[in-house]
């Protein structure tokens, strides 16, 4: 039975984690400094154990805190871990950054909830309403050996199938793929881009259109929106006036130089605001 230490563990997400791994075919221990933290573990018959006592002989030890001290956190707690041990983030932000506590004899495995799609569809109301994942709805997973021997891929894999389950599918890419993807593609772009959409919502409401009705009215339309733009409805297409207004209201809204969100040099910045 291999021995887990989950840091953070009484956290936002460190409670999802949490939940998975407590009956887990792992050993985990729980490490957690805030008293609100502790008081939710306790609520679930969980206790915080000594770091000293747990991290030194610890197979992986995962760091479920906020990015802006999980470079701390890791330099803390990173020389602690016994040789050939496993550190384990949740996303590549600190890692990238050049602010994740390095050692030659341990390996580095990054893996990241895709949430639940769209798309899904699930049994019962409450499953479909797991807009998170991790607990009733099932999702995807992204994983990346950072550092270390091929052959500990599979151990980092197998974990974040437990830790993110229900999981339909595990994706092997690279760290800095993920960065392409969060934060550049799912936060800096798209939601800052729902973000306006809502603030379109507020002003049409402000407007005069009655709240419930335009809500409805916004819901509806992007639920068929995104099933065309991503070809869930094979062969439908928009029609001829909503390619109208998308072609004259796109330079209109973006500026021309929107893409560059995703070249590295950019990247860096947007991950260094996040760590900092």
């Amino acid at each position: 039975m291999q021995k887990v230490v989950l840091v953070g563990a009484g956290g936002k997400m460190g409670m999802r984690l949490t939940r998975n791994l407590r009956n887990s075919e792992y050993d985990v221990s729980y490490l957690e400094v805030n008293s609100d933290g502790i008081k939710r573990l306790e609520q679930m018959d969980l206790h915080t154990s000594n770091e000293d006592t747990v991290v030194p002989p610890a197979d992986i030890v995962i760091l479920a805190v906020p990015d802006v001290i999980l470079g701390k956190v890791s330099k803390q707690i990173v020389p602690k871990m016994k040789a050939g041990a496993m550190v384990y983030t949740l996303d590549p932000a600190c890692a990238l950054a050049g602010q994740l506590f390095f050692r030659e004899n341990l390996s580095y495995f990054i893996a990241h909830p895709s949430h639940p799609s769209v798309f899904n569809w699930e049994p019962t109301e409450a499953a479909q309403r797991d807009f998170f994942g991790g607990n009733l709805a099932k999702q995807a997973v992204v994983c990346a050996l950072y550092k270390g021997p091929e052959s500990e891929y599979p151990k980092g894999e197998h974990l974040a199938k437990i830790m993110y389950a229900p999981v339909y599918k595990a994706f092997r890419i690279t760290a800095e793929q993920m960065g392409l993807l969060e934060p550049a593609l799912v936060e800096t772009l798209c939601s800052t881009l729902q973000v306006a959409v809502k603030e379109g919502l507020d002003i049409v409401i402000k407007k005069g259109v009655p709240a419930e009705a335009a809500r409805a009215f916004l819901l509806g339309h992007l639920n068929i929106q995104l099933a065309v733009i991503y070809q869930e409805l094979p062969g439908a297409v928009f029609s001829d006036a909503a390619n109208k207004a998308i072609t004259r209201a796109k330079p209109l809204l973006l500026k021309e130089t929107w893409r560059r969100v995703f070249e590295p040099e950019d990247i860096k910045v947007q991950i260094q605001d996040i760590t900092t």
